[in-house]
Parts: structure tokens; sequence; C-alpha cells
């Protein structure tokens, strides 16, 4: 096999991690331990801190999703 055989074998290889790395992400900012953070009586622009902070991770999430998707087609 050749150098740029490989090379192009590895960057495969680590675009089809992506998916898995902002799956495990998702899990991560969604789980209790994190949520039970934002759960104080708080509030951002009179919006409750653990609303503003599902919606941002939540947009987080969508906009990494976009950007791994788009990876992967080319």
């Amino acid at each position: 096999m050749h150098e740029n055989d490989m090379k192009a074998a590895d960057m495969n290889e680590r675009d089809g991690q992506w998916p898995i790395a902002v799956f495990v992400l998702g899990c991560l900012l969604f789980s209790y331990p994190l949520l039970a953070l934002f759960n104080v009586h708080a509030s951002v622009a009179s919006v409750p801190l653990l609303y503003a902070y599902l919606f941002v991770a939540w947009a987080t999430l969508i906009v990494l999703i976009a950007v791994v998707s788009g990876r992967s087609r080319h």
C-alpha cells in the first residue's frame, strides 16, 4: 500500500469517528449531572437558566451534526 493510500484510509477512519463524538457529546450535555448544575433559580434575559442551557446545547448539537454530515459527503 502506498503512503497516499494509507493517508486516505486514515482520513476516512477519522471522518467516521466524528458522528460518534457528536453523539457522546450529546449524551453528556443532556445527562442528569450536567442538567442538575443548571437547575438553579437564575435567569438569563428573563429565561430560566435551565431552559437557556437546553436551547443552547440543542442548537450546538444541530450545528455540529450539520458540520459532520457535510464533512462525510466530501
